[in-house]
């Protein structure tokens, strides 16, 4: 669920957009990096808890560990990036981090164009063929009344 303030709405977006694209932000490397920046916290790999509900709505469970990578970047102006990522790739984690600091920026509408809006709506497309290759397996069940006299 999206914030209720419009500017941590957008950026909580591009965080997710950023946290799922994967190998999709190696293409944008040599742009990210056109600036000078620093590692506040260099990538570095660990576990966290991943919480689950039955039926998405009933009592939180604690449904096991997974990786994950979490990297925080300066810029040399100041602006300040963060990023936490499944899984154990550290260079898409210093990625999204950069891509995350260029975004606060005057700049912004930029990024938003050249590199949020491409990756959303390749994540967007993946969403709609895996959605389409599941639906065929989909099973409808249905209950029979049995006639009781």
């Amino acid at each position: 669920m999206l914030h209720s303030d419009p500017q941590i709405a957008a950026r909580q977006r591009w965080m997710g957009v950023l946290a799922r694209a994967g190998t999709g932000l190696a293409a944008y490397e040599s742009a990210l990096k056109e600036v000078d920046y620093q590692l506040i916290r260099a990538p570095e790999i660990g576990m966290c808890l991943v919480r689950g509900r039955m039926g998405g709505t009933g009592s939180p469970f604690n449904l096991g560990e997974m990786s994950m990578t979490r990297c925080v970047v300066r810029l040399a102006d100041g602006r300040t990036g963060y990023s936490y990522v499944a899984g154990r790739d550290k260079q898409h984690a210093e990625l999204a981090a950069l891509a995350d600091a260029h975004l606060q920026g005057s700049e912004q509408p930029h990024w938003l164009s050249r590199l949020i809006e491409p990756l959303a709506a390749v994540q967007h497309a993946q969403q709609v063929a895996k959605a389409a290759e599941t639906a065929t397996t989909q099973v409808e069940f249905f209950t029979l009344v049995r006639g009781e006299d």
